[in-house]
């Protein structure tokens, strides 16, 4: 499946006003989702696509007892924290990060697709190595909110 017949089917879902559309072609499974912001999202994946629904960033309880929320992949593919292998990676454990920084890239169909952080904070873990497969939904980071 190419980056046009993608294209269409977000043009068919903002044309109709749909929030979710699934399709397979030549094992190829494609599943877009609107989030209530309007953006869609893709994911990608052989055959079947697993698991349950996106959920937002869920807090969590860090050691100095202070709240915690996920950045989760936003659909499947591969992790790269930086643009480039001879570039420094976008961010590092212990940066500051601001809404809408780009946190890393993901992967898919090769589509270069960033995650931008929906929150500003401290990153206090990494949860993927670079150049690793991730699912949709996996916590790709641990960020404490500012």
């Amino acid at each position: 499946m190419n980056i046009k017949r993608i294209r269409e089917l977000v043009d068919i879902m903002n044309d109709n006003g749909l929030t979710e559309v699934e399709i397979e072609q030549e094992g190829v499974k494609v599943k877009l989702v609107k989030r209530p912001s309007g953006v869609v999202e893709q994911v990608v994946a052989p055959t079947v696509v697993t698991g349950g629904t996106k959920t937002s960033a869920q807090p969590l309880e860090s050691a100095a007892g202070g709240n915690l929320k996920e950045v989760k992949a936003p659909m499947v593919g591969t992790f790269y924290r930086a643009p480039a292998p001879d570039v420094e990676p976008y961010v590092e454990i212990g940066d500051t990060v601001q809404k809408g920084d780009v946190l890393c890239i993901v992967e898919a169909m090769k589509l270069m697709n960033e995650v931008k952080a929906e929150f500003g904070g401290k990153v206090v873990e990494i949860c993927v190595e670079n150049a690793e497969p991730v699912e949709f939904g996996q916590v790709l980071f641990r960020i404490e909110p500012a």
